[in-house]
């Protein structure tokens, strides 16, 4: 039986708990038959390529990063010259990149999933727009394992070490 989305079911309640648009509803449908048909190999492939796509996307920022990045007060405006409109659209794009970041690194770094949990969940931060977020940035880049982590990909890419205050 096939459901649309926002449509009544019973046992739910009123609503549907999650109204999703009909294209994310039929690629999350694909994705699901797909699953069912090829069972648990689909799964694991799933998972191993977006463990892959999470690595290259986290290096990519990391070496991205100038060296004083959480030292002093860095500007991290996006496009101040730009329209209004394209500058909302742009913090509300980041900001919804950034939440989604934090809550796939978090779940990254439960034990047993594969993944860089931790720098996900930092670089996700960065991401987002609220007050107090430099010192938690640089709460986060001060444990000795990120710091170190972070140092040594800067290093592998020929990137200077990141410098703390």
């Amino acid at each position: 039986m096939r459901f649309r989305p926002g449509e009544r079911r019973r046992g739910v309640g009123k609503v549907s708990l999650y109204r999703m648009s009909a294209r994310l509803h039929r690629l999350l449908t694909a994705v699901v038959s797909l699953l069912r048909r090829g069972g648990l190999w689909w799964g694991l492939a799933i998972s191993a390529a977006a463990a892959v796509v999470s690595f290259v996307a986290v290096v990519a920022i990391v070496v991205s990063w100038s060296p004083d990045r959480f030292k002093g007060e860095y500007d991290t405006r996006p496009g101040v010259r730009r329209p209004l409109i394209v500058r909302v659209l742009a913090l509300i794009a980041k900001n919804i990149a950034g939440a989604l970041l934090v809550a796939l690194g978090l779940m990254m770094a439960l034990p047993g999933v594969p993944g860089q949990g931790l720098l996900t969940a930092l670089i996700g931060i960065s991401l987002l727009s609220f007050p107090g977020k430099r010192r938690l940035e640089r709460r986060f880049i001060r444990r000795p394992f990120v710091l170190r982590t972070v140092n040594r990909l800067r290093h592998r890419f020929h990137r200077p070490r990141l410098e703390l205050d």
